[in-house]
C-alpha cells in the first residue's frame, strides 16, 4: 500500500504512514491531507486546512508579483564642456531615475577635437557618479565607444549596496531574474464533508487545476 511521510497540523513529524491511515488521521481531526512534496521518497503530505492554505499561497503570489518590477533604462547625456549649473540639473534628473528603480546610462558625447582628450569625459563621469553615490552605484566603469563614453549605474534599493563596479571594458551585468514563484500545493486528497468517498491514494494534481 502506498505510504506518505506525514506532517501534523502544527508541523510535527508523524513518520511514514500508509496513505489510508494518513487520510483517516486528517479526517478525524476535521482537516485535509495535502501532498506538499510529491517527488520525495516517500511523498510528503501535511494535515492542514486546504482552503486557508490555498488563500495564503494566492496572497503570497500577489505580493511577489507586486514586488517584481521590469527593468527600465534611462539615459542622460552630457558634453565635456558642460557648465556646473547644467551638471546640477543633469544630476537631479539622474537621481530621480535611480530613485524610481531605473538603471541609468550616463553618456559623454565628444564633438570634433574633443575626442583627443577622452580623459576629460572619464573625469566628468566619475564626478557625476560621486554626486550620485547616495542614489546609485557604478555597475560599469566609463567605456569609450566610438565618439561616446558611457557609464552604467544601478539604483541603490533599500539602502543595500549593489555589487562592486566591473573592471573597465567589462560588459554590463545581466538584469537580475525575478524570484521563482512559490511551488503550487498539491490538491487535497480528502474532502471535508462527511459524505466524502472512501479514502484513496493522495492525488498529485496541482491545486485549483481540474483533474
Amino acid at each position: 500500500m502506498p505510504a506518505v511521510r506525514l506532517i501534523g497540523l502544527n508541523g510535527e513529524q508523524l513518520g511514514v504512514l500508509p496513505t489510508a491511515r494518513a487520510l483517516a488521521h486528517a479526517r478525524d481531526l476535521g482537516y485535509d491531507l495535502v501532498e506538499i512534496a510529491p517527488n520525495a521518497a516517500p511523498p510528503v503530505a501535511r494535515v492542514l486546512d486546504f482552503g486557508k492554505y490555498r488563500f495564503e499561497k494566492q496572497q503570497e503570489a500577489k505580493e511577489a508579483k507586486k514586488r517584481q518590477r521590469s527593468v527600465t533604462w534611462k539615459e542622460i547625456r552630457v558634453s565635456p564642456k558642460i557648465d556646473d549649473h547644467d551638471i546640477e540639473t543633469k544630476v537631479k534628473s539622474a537621481a530621480k531615475f535611480l530613485g524610481e528603480g531605473d538603471k541609468l546610462k550616463v553618456t559623454v558625447r565628444f564633438r570634433g577635437r574633443e575626442l583627443a582628450h577622452p580623459e576629460r569625459g572619464r573625469t566628468l563621469l566619475m564626478q557625476i557618479a560621486e554626486r550620485l553615490k547616495d542614489s546609485g552605484t557604478v555597475e560599469r566603469q566609463p567605456l569609450l565607444e566610438g565618439r561616446s563614453m558611457s557609464m552604467i549605474m544601478n539604483p541603490v534599493r533599500g539602502g543595500v549596496p549593489q555589487p562592486p563596479p566591473a573592471p573597465t571594458g567589462a560588459a554590463p551585468a545581466s538584469p537580475a531574474r525575478p524570484a521563482p514563484a512559490a511551488p503550487r500545493p498539491a490538491a487535497p486528497a480528502l474532502a471535508r464533508p462527511a459524505a466524502a468517498p472512501a479514502p484513496r491514494a493522495t492525488s498529485t494534481r496541482t491545486p485549483g487545476r481540474p483533474a
